[in-house]
């Protein structure tokens, strides 16, 4: 027991209580927008969480099961090229992601239902996604295995974080045309712009300091 409390107190070693709240905050607006707007309205998502949802319809598999699985087999190639402190970080969001979707599928929806109104669902789940995961990935880590195939790609290539998401994300929404019509991906096409350069923005964003005048 006693091992098992230092080895636990080792692992969080390196993470303020910060940067932890920032996790699990980014973590909990994510999965809100993923399971309150983008699964009622129908609207998919690329990269990983596209095809957590894809399972979803197809195979009525949770995601709190699929995406935790899909995200180990990224953070196998992300690993190579980030390095360990990534991967710890990451293992963290992970793992929060994974309960927060639980913890929304007890309730009923939250929000009311946008079927109807596509382009709203579109615009507010890009918003969610894209402030959640962005706050994770500012942190060095990321909250599913598409931020890190993303990272990846990023790194490698040097081009921008949201060019990178792009790439994944509109693989995995020609795959979705398999239970959603072409109308329907266009909407799945404006949140994945809109989750990608809010991640790329909130990633990037610098924070001004005030300077406290000096007495003289």
């Amino acid at each position: 027991m006693k091992k098992s409390k230092q080895l636990l107190g080792n692992f969080f070693a390196d993470f303020s209580t910060k940067q932890i709240l920032l996790i699990i905050l980014g973590a909990a607006i994510a999965t809100f927008g993923i399971h309150n707007i983008h699964q009622q309205a129908g609207i998919t998502e690329g990269g990983v969480i596209g095809v957590v949802l894809l399972l979803h319809h197809w195979f009525d598999l949770s995601p709190s099961i699929t995406s935790p699985l899909l995200d180990l087999l990224c953070y196998v190639l992300a690993f190579r090229f980030l390095g360990g402190k990534f991967i710890k970080t990451s293992l963290v969001s992970t793992i929060v992601v994974a309960l927060f979707y639980r913890l929304w599928e007890q309730f009923p929806p939250m929000l009311p239902d946008l079927t109807d109104m596509p382009l709203l669902a579109a615009i507010l789940g890009g918003l969610f996604l894209g402030i959640g995961v962005g706050l994770v990935v500012r942190l060095g880590g990321s909250s599913g295995g598409d931020d890190a195939l993303a990272l990846s790609i990023s790194h490698v290539t040097k081009v921008r974080i949201s060019k990178a998401y792009l790439v994944t994300d509109l693989t995995v929404l020609m795959l979705s045309l398999s239970y959603i019509p072409f109308s329907r991906i266009i909407f799945s096409l404006c949140t994945v712009m809109i989750s990608s350069y809010v991640i790329d923005f909130v990633k990037e964003f610098k924070v001004a300091k005030l300077e406290m005048p000096q007495q003289r």
